[in-house]
């Protein structure tokens, strides 16, 4: 059984800037908070361990970082270029789609080769993510392949 850390994310919201998306969509957003939420490690820059809330927003093609202690007053905000990242996403939605079109109709094997590459680009947007928020933002590689997974999710349009 594993720790829970004394430094985490409690609470995640997106503000209305990130935009209303197709029902299915907002679940798959729903199940991304809540995978983030549930085992995480996230510990800003210079400040004591804590357990920290999160909103989310989009401000000129970045993504705004508002962190807040646990009692909801402003802690920091970083604010992070999406400009490194696009490719990634791009790349990993047209691995995605080959992925779910091979479960149709292609054999194990490929599949699997598929599943592969979908999740070595991920693993390289979790990587790039970890690099970007690197002395504001300390993160696990699983934390951070969860919070690309909901940066994901939020450029998801159907």
């Amino acid at each position: 059984m594993t720790e829970t850390p004394t430094s985490r994310l409690i609470a995640i919201d997106l503000d209305e800037t990130i935009g209303r998306a197709t029902p299915d969509i907002e679940h798959e957003r729903a199940v991304a908070i809540f995978d983030l939420i549930e085992e995480n490690r996230f510990q800003p820059s210079g400040l004591p361990e804590g357990r920290f809330r999160l909103k989310l927003s989009l401000i000129d093609k970045r993504l705004v970082f508002d962190i807040r202690d646990e009692a909801n007053a402003a802690v920091v905000t970083h604010i992070l270029s999406l400009t490194p990242l696009k490719r990634i996403i791009r790349d990993y939605f047209l691995i995605c789609d080959s992925y779910y079109e091979a479960i149709r109709s292609a054999t194990p094997s490929q599949i699997e080769a598929i599943d592969m590459g979908r999740r070595g680009i991920h693993n390289d947007g979790s990587e790039t993510l970890r690099d970007r928020l690197a002395g504001k933002i300390d993160l696990d590689l699983d934390t951070a392949r969860r919070l690309f997974t909901l940066i994901c999710v939020l450029h998801w349009r159907n």
